[in-house]
């Protein structure tokens, strides 16, 4: 299976420009599975929640999403992408996960990070996995790698690959993510964007360095900090399912739930 992601500089607001970007960049690739930033396509530093109103799309009628889904189409892949959803009166950062038919899963982030509890609502929708050909995927957003529980369930539920779109800014989250999957035994794709969101306000600084992380934690690839980079590499999904550490421990079937009750 062909996997990758592709990080790049969104310019914040203008929509248009970064779809026309992603769509040129990958209009000739050859993949199963593309993971891209968070908001990717809005940008990220808001001055508040009217600014996100005035940004955010309906998945259900988005020129952005018609556009993306025409490019699967097209070459016959999967995107993982962020996005800036509406829906009614309610404001997400969202993932979404589109295939050669359109939208197959809208994955709505449940940890929000610092200023974005201003900007948007809370995400509502369970974790589940997906399937793309006989690889199961998990989706979670940026700060949701801080909460262990995220990655964990994802593999309890039998992801074999997490993809993971982030507009990072804190220093040891690509770090992090090579613990996640040491202890669940899964591949992780991290898409980070870099370069600043500069607003009248402030200016906001990425850290770049997306990345690749195999099964046990061994890092297979990291993006320079500040460089666009579209990354393409073939990896087995089913490396995910041996969870085992010792010839007499795996990572899953070692549990003692019963003792963990204080988790909730």
């Amino acid at each position: 299976m062909k996997v990758g992601y592709y990080q790049f500089r969104p310019l914040f607001g203008k929509i248009r420009h970064n779809l026309n970007k992603v769509v040129k960049t990958l209009e000739d690739v050859n993949a199963d599975l593309i993971v891209l930033p968070e908001l990717a396509f809005t940008g990220y530093y808001f001055k508040d929640r009217q600014e996100v109103k005035s940004l955010a799309e309906d998945p259900d009628n988005s020129i952005t999403i018609d556009s993306l889904s025409a490019l699967c189409r097209d070459r016959n892949f999967h995107l993982v992408t962020g996005f800036a959803e509406k829906q009614k009166d309610k404001y997400f950062n969202s993932a979404l996960l589109i295939g050669p038919k359109g939208i197959e899963h809208i994955y709505r982030k449940l940890h929000l990070f610092n200023e974005e509890k201003n900007w948007f609502d809370d995400g509502n929708i369970p974790l589940q996995i997906n399937h793309i050909q006989d690889a199961r995927i998990g989706i979670m957003v940026c700060f949701d790698w801080a909460f262990p529980e995220v990655t964990r369930v994802l593999a309890l539920q039998n992801a074999d690959i997490i993809c993971h779109p982030s507009n990072l800014v804190l220093a040891y989250c690509q770090q992090t993510m090579l613990t996640r999957c040491l202890e669940n035994k899964v591949y992780a794709i991290t898409t980070n964007r870099f370069g600043f969101d500069k607003r009248p306000f402030g200016n906001l600084k990425f850290t770049g360095r997306s990345q690749i992380v195999a099964p046990g934690g061994t890092l297979i690839h990291r993006a320079q900090s500040q460089r666009e980079e579209l990354y393409i590499m073939e990896i087995d999904p089913a490396l995910a399912r041996d969870k085992s550490i010792t010839a007499l421990n795996e990572v899953l079937a070692d549990r003692r739930p019963e003792y963990y009750s204080n988790l909730n």
